[in-house]
């Protein structure tokens, strides 16, 4: 193995899952990811998990977060306000396979999102005391947890791949693409294009120690790469693209696009942006 330096040129938290990112200058590590990411979900009337698979509108919802709530806006609609310490009820909700324990944000909550999609849902929140696993098929020993991700803590992507990624759509004289499309916690500077791919470990330093996060599996790509998240509909700018370089035959043929990670050490510390690190590069 060889060691590499790189540095964190992004780093972002999506409080709703499948809906707009917040980028921020630093987030507190915690045993699900980032501190915040992925903490509330929108769900059907049956408690299972909504995404912009298959309501792309849900890109058009932008979370703030402030010091004790959390705030949506969306095109024509009044802002909402969510506390950030509070549920109405308990409820229970799928994710993928996973049935879970969960918080219902109440009617008020249900009825802006249900308005703004043209269906009935509702919004969840994670339960702090559920401890959802990782897939061990790919965490092996590692007791390693997330919130309403899809499978894993973190998302990790290079901003090396973005720039392969947006040449190629430029030499088509397609529109070039941001990282938001991928909805990457990290984007790294100081590696070639996909780079990440090779990455076994990455040690980020803090002022409070290092902190580490293995990356355990490539990251297969849906439709969402296809949603234009300014204007929340499909345009399949990215997947053809994607289909003529980044077909995965471990994956059966599967798109595959950044790394999942998970943290193995240094909660409850800050990553901040800029801040530099190094990744062992595994040769396979």
């Amino acid at each position: 193995m060889s060691e590499q330096t790189v540095s964190i040129a992004g780093l972002y938290v999506h409080p709703v899952k499948s809906c707009a990112r917040i980028g921020v200058d630093q987030a507190l590590v915690i045993e699900t990811g980032l501190e915040w990411d992925r903490q509330w979900m929108v769900v059907d009337e049956q408690g299972v998990f909504l995404t912009q698979r298959v309501e792309p509108r849900l890109a058009l919802v932008r979370p703030t977060l402030r010091a004790s709530d959390l705030v949506l806006r969306a095109p024509g609609m009044l802002a909402l306000h969510l506390a950030l310490d509070a549920i109405e009820r308990e409820a229970t909700v799928r994710v993928w396979d996973d049935t879970v324990r969960a918080g219902d944000m109440g009617d008020l909550a249900a009825q802006w999102f249900s308005d703004f999609l043209h269906r009935p849902v509702r919004l969840a929140r994670f339960d702090p005391e559920v401890q959802r696993l990782s897939d061990r098929r790919w965490t092996g020993d590692a007791r390693a947890l997330t919130a309403f991700a899809d499978a894993f803590a973190l998302l990790v992507v290079s901003s090396a791949s973005l720039a392969e990624l947006n040449r190629r759509l430029a030499a088509r004289g397609a529109t070039t693409v941001q990282s938001d499309r991928f909805r990457p916690n990290l984007v790294l500077d100081g590696l070639d294009a996909h780079g990440e791919d090779s990455i076994d470990r990455i040690e980020i330093d803090t002022d409070d120690g290092p902190v580490g996060l293995r990356l355990v599996k490539p990251c297969t790509r849906c439709s969402i790469p296809d949603v234009d998240p300014q204007r929340g509909e499909l345009d399949q700018a990215v997947g053809p693209e994607l289909s003529a370089y980044r077909a995965d035959a471990r994956f059966d043929g599967k798109l595959t696009f950044g790394m999942n990670a998970i943290v193995e050490h240094g909660f409850d510390r800050w990553l901040r942006l800029g801040a530099g690190g190094r990744a062992t590069i595994r040769f396979d």
